[in-house]
C-alpha cells in the first residue's frame, strides 16, 4: 500500500469511527437495570467552560460514596445502584459543589469555580490569559511522546507560530509570526520561549538576537503541558515577549518508572529515549543520530532531570537539570537557481564544512509555599552555562575566490537569574479579586566573537567582546471578577545594563542602562450564563532589547524597543465545539539591530501589522477530535515610508490542521497539516517572492500488549519540495562566477519515515 494511501485510510477511519460522546454535563435516566446504571458527564470551569483534568467526583447514596477522577478530556463515567443521591466535584484548588441527581434529572451541570486561577496551580510561575481561547484537543502530540524530529517541537505548539530550520542540523530555527520575521527569536518584537521559568532567548548571542538554540536539549517526551499567550498581555513576561510567550513545562514525574523508546528511520536516522522515574522525580537521557537528507551527520545527547521534595502538606522544592550537547555539519543555504537548474543537486552544499558545536547546561532550585488564606509564594533561582561555535557562509565566494567567505561566531556564556511571584485572593466590593506581584533578575557574562575562517579554521579574529549584560525586573497585576466582567490590569519595569569591553575596539568601552514601563489591560465580558460566549479586548506593551555590541557602538540608538499590541475578539466553548477569533494591531518601535554576521548595525523603522485570527475544535465522539488555526496578516509595513515599504521574510498566511485519534483500543495516530503562503523577500520590490509551502504528516502509536507500545513517524506523507526558509541577497557560488542577486534556501524534508518501540515499566 502507497504511503499517500495509508495516510488516506487514517483518515478515513478516523472520521468514520463513531460512538460514547463525551456528555458535557452529569444526565442520568431511569434505568432498566440498577446494577448496570451509570452516571456520565464532564467537568469544567464556571468561567471559560473548559475541561478540569484529575478533578474528583463522588457519587454519595444511601448505600455509600463511591468515587472517580476526570481525564484529560474533563470526563467522568462512575456506577451507582440508586438513582437518587447527590454528586460531590472537589479537588486542588477547585472549589468544593455538591448538587443532587434523581431518576428524573437531566443536565446536571457540573461546573465549579477555582480558588485561583488554574494557571497559578504549579510551581512554574505562569500566567493566566484571558485572551480568546479554545480548548484544543490535539495535546496528544506531546502528551503521548510521538516521535519527533527536535526541529518540530515548535510545530507542535501550533498557534500560527510558523518556524523553519535556518541551515539545517542544530542551528536554532528562523521564527516568523504575525507578519514579522523574528531571525532566531529576539529580533523585531520577539517571541519569548521559556522552559520551566529558564527564558530559552539568549540575548547579545554570537550569532543572533535573542537566538533560540537551547530549545535542541528539549525531550519531547517530557514535555507536560504549553501554554501559548498571543501577545505582551501579562506583566510576569517581559523582555522579548512583543509577540507573545510560549511557556513550556516539564513533567515532574513520568507515569511509568521507567521508559524505554527506540526509534529508527530514513538517512540512518537512530534515536534511543531511557528514563526512570521515582514517584516524585524522573531522570532521562536522549540519544538522537542522523545523517540527515544532505548525508551531513548530525548528533544531539541530551541529559535532564527533575526531583520533587514535598516539605509537608503546604511546601514543595524541585530541583532540575538539563545538559545537551549537539555536533553537527550542514548544507547551509542553497542558491534556488541552481537547483532548479540542476548544478547542483537538491541537497547538496557548496561549502560542506558548515555546522557546529553546542553544549549547554542548565540547573534550577523551584520553591513553593502555599498560605491558609490562599496565597502562594513562588520563589526560584537557575544558573545556565553554555559553549556556541557556529561556522557559516552566506556568500560563498564573493569577498574571497580563492578560500571563500566562510566566518565562525562564539558563544560563551555564564547565566543567573531569580524569580519571585506572590499570589493574594481576596474579595473586592464582595467579588474574587487576585492579586499578583514579583520580580526577576537576569544575568549574562559572555563572550563572543567572530572569526573569517576556512574549512572550519578560524584565520583572522574581527570582533573579541566581553559582554556583561543584566535585566532586572518588577512587576503587579490585579484580577478582578465582576461576575459577567472580568478585569485585569498590570504594570510591569524592565531596567537593561548594557556593559561591554571591546578589545578589537576599545573605544566602545563602557556601559549603558535603560528603563521601560509595560501597562498591561485585559477585559473579558460574558454576556449569558447559559450561552458560553466570551468577548474580550487585551492591550499590551512587550519590550525588546537591542544587542550589547549595538548598544555600544550607536549610544544614541534605541537600546531598547517597544511593542504595542491590541487585541479584540471572541471565544465560544460549548460540548464538543470550540471557537474562537481576534483582530489585532502591532505597532513596533524603532529598532536597532546588530548584524553578528559582519560587525554592522541595520535601523529598522517604526512598523505595523494588522490581521484576524481564527482557531477552532471539534470533538466529534471520545476519540476524534479536529483542530484548526488560521492567521491572516492583512498588512505589514514600516510606518512613514513614501512609497510604502513593507516587511519582509514573513508569511501573511500561517494555516495548521491537526486531525487526532486518540486512544481507540489503544491505537492514537494525528494527521497534521501546515500551510504558508508565499511571501516577500525584498521591502520594496514586491516581485521578489518566496514559495509557500504545504506539507501533511502523520504520527501513528498502537498499544499492543500493556507495557509494549509501536509507532510510526511520517514527515512529508505527500513527498512535496519545498523550502523551510528562503532570503535574498548577492553571493558568488563558485570561485569563476559572477557575483549575483539570487535567492538562497534551506529545502525541508522529503518523505521519510520513522519507526519506533517503547517499553513502558510499572504503572505508577
Amino acid at each position: 500500500m502507497s504511503i499517500k494511501k495509508l495516510a488516506m485510510a487514517v483518515c478515513l477511519l478516523s472520521l468514520g469511527i463513531s460512538g460514547n460522546n463525551n456528555v458535557i454535563y452529569a444526565r442520568s435516566t431511569t434505568p432498566s437495570n440498577i446494577e448496570d446504571y451509570k452516571l456520565k458527564g464532564q467537568v469544567i470551569d464556571s468561567e471559560k467552560h473548559l475541561p478540569i483534568t484529575g478533578a474528583t467526583v463522588r457519587v454519595t447514596t444511601s448505600n455509600g460514596s463511591v468515587e472517580t477522577t476526570t481525564d484529560q478530556q474533563g470526563n467522568y463515567s462512575i456506577e451507582t445502584k440508586e438513582v437518587t443521591g447527590s454528586i460531590t466535584v472537589l479537588g486542588k484548588n477547585l472549589t468544593e459543589k455538591t448538587i443532587n441527581f434523581s431518576a428524573t434529572s437531566e443536565n446536571l451541570n457540573l461546573e465549579v469555580d477555582y480558588l485561583i486561577p488554574a494557571v497559578h496551580d504549579t510551581v512554574v510561575i505562569k500566567a493566566e490569559s484571558i485572551e480568546p481561547q479554545i480548548n484544543r484537543q490535539d495535546e496528544t502530540l506531546y502528551k503521548e511522546g510521538f516521535p519527533a524530529r527536535d526541529d518540530q517541537i515548535l510545530f507542535q505548539f501550533a498557534s500560527g507560530i510558523n518556524a523553519g530550520q535556518h541551515e539545517g542540523g542544530g542551528k536554532s530555527l528562523e521564527i516568523r509570526r504575525f507578519g514579522f520575521n523574528l531571525d532566531h527569536g529576539g529580533v523585531g518584537p520577539g517571541l519569548l520561549i521559556k522552559v520551566d521559568n529558564f527564558d530559552q532567548n539568549q540575548s547579545t548571542q554570537g550569532h543572533g538576537q535573542g537566538y533560540l538554540g537551547q530549545l535542541k536539549s528539549l525531550s519531547s517526551e517530557l514535555i507536560g503541558e504549553v501554554q501559548v499567550l498571543n501577545g505582551p498581555f501579562s506583566a510576569q513576561y517581559g523582555n522579548f515577549s512583543g509577540l507573545g510567550v510560549v511557556q513550556v513545562s516539564l513533567k515532574e514525574s513520568l507515569a511509568q518508572t521507567a521508559l524505554i523508546r527506540l526509534q529508527g528511520g530514513s538517512f540512518n536516522t537512530k534515536r534511543g529515549f531511557f528514563a526512570i522515574s521515582p514517584q516524585n522525580g524522573f531522570l532521562a537521557y536522549e540519544l538522537a543520530r542522523t545523517d540527515t537528507p544532505f548525508n551531513k551527520p548530525y548528533d544531539r545527547d541530551n541529559v535532564t532531570g527533575s526531583y520533587k521534595f514535598n516539605l509537608g502538606d503546604s511546601k514543595s522544592l524541585v530541583f532540575k537539570l538539563n545538559f545537551g550537547r549537539n555536533d553537527f555539519l550542514s548544507a547551509g543555504q542553497i542558491p534556488v537557481d541552481l537547483i532548479q537548474s540542476r548544478e547542483i543537486a537538491r541537497y547538496g552544499a557548496i561549502d560542506g564544512t558548515e555546522g557546529g558545536q553546542v553544549r549547554t547546561f542548565n540547573a534550577g532550585i523551584l520553591f513553593r509555599k502555599n498560605y491558609t488564606n490562599g496565597s502562594i509564594l513562588k520563589l526560584d533561582g537557575l544558573i545556565a552555562r553554555s559553549l556556541f561555535d557556529l561556522y557559516n557562509n552566506f556568500t560563498f565566494f564573493a569577498d574571497h575566490p580563492d578560500i571563500g567567505d566562510q566566518f565562525n561566531q562564539h558563544d560563551s556564556r555564564l547565566q543567573q537569574g531569580v524569580n519571585l511571584q506572590y499570589l493574594r485572593p481576596y474579595d473586592f466590593l464582595g467579588r474574587k479579586a487576585l492579586l499578583t506581584v514579583g520580580g526577576s533578575y537576569l544575568g549574562n557574562q559572555i563572550l563572543v566573537t567572530l572569526n573569517k575562517s576556512v574549512k572550519r579554521d578560524p584565520y583572522l579574529n574581527v570582533t573579541f567582546v566581553n559582554s556583561n549584560i543584566a535585566t532586572y525586573s518588577g512587576y503587579i497585576q490585579n484580577d478582578f471578577d465582576f461576575g459577567k466582567l472580568h478585569v485585569d490590569l498590570g504594570l510591569r519595569f524592565d531596567t537593561f545594563y548594557f556593559g561591554v569591553k571591546d578589545r578589537n575596539f576599545p573605544e566602545f568601552d563602557g556601559s549603558k542602562t535603560s528603563t521601560k514601563a509595560e501597562p498591561k489591560v485585559s477585559i473579558a465580558y460574558h454576556p449569558s450564563d447559559t450561552l458560553p460566549l466570551s468577548v474580550y479586548f487585551n492591550y499590551g506593551r512587550g519590550v525588546n532589547s537591542q544587542d550589547a555590541r549595538g548598544v555600544a557602538q550607536r549610544p544614541n540608538g534605541p537600546k531598547v524597543a517597544t511593542t504595542d499590541f491590541y487585541q479584540t475578539g471572541f471565544a465560544f466553548n460549548k460540548r464538543n465545539i470550540n471557537l474562537a477569533g481576534t483582530l489585532f494591531l502591532i505597532d513596533n518601535s524603532s529598532t536597532q539591530v546588530y548584524i553578528t554576521d559582519d560587525n554592522t548595525i541595520e535601523f529598522q523603522g517604526p512598523s505595523r501589522s494588522y490581521g484576524y485570527e481564527l482557531k477552532g475544535s471539534v470533538r466529534f465522539n471520545s476519540y476524534i477530535s479536529l483542530n484548526t488555526s488560521g492567521t491572516r496578516v492583512l498588512n505589514s509595513f514600516f510606518k512613514g515610508t513614501s512609497p510604502r515599504e513593507f516587511l519582509s521574510n514573513a508569511p501573511s498566511f500561517t494555516y495548521n490542521a491537526n486531525l487526532v485519534l486518540s486512544n481507540l483500543r489503544g491505537f492514537s495516530s494525528i494527521v497534521s497539516y501546515r500551510h504558508i503562503n508565499s511571501y516577500l523577500l525584498d521591502s520594496v520590490d514586491t516581485s521578489l517572492r518566496a514559495s509557500g509551502l504545504d506539507v501533511v504528516d502523520l504520527k501513528v502509536s498502537k498499544k499492543m500488549i500493556r507495557h509494549l507500545e509501536l509507532s510510526m513517524g511520517i514527515d512529508n506523507v505527500l513527498n512535496k519540495k519545498f523550502f523551510e526558509v528562503q532570503n535574498f541577497g548577492e553571493s558568488r557560488a563558485r570561485p569563476n562566477d559572477p557575483i549575483i542577486a539570487r535567492v538562497n534556501g534551506t529545502p525541508g524534508y522529503p518523505f521519510s519515515l520513522t519507526f519506533g518501540v517503547t517499553f513502558r515499566f510499572r504503572e505508577k
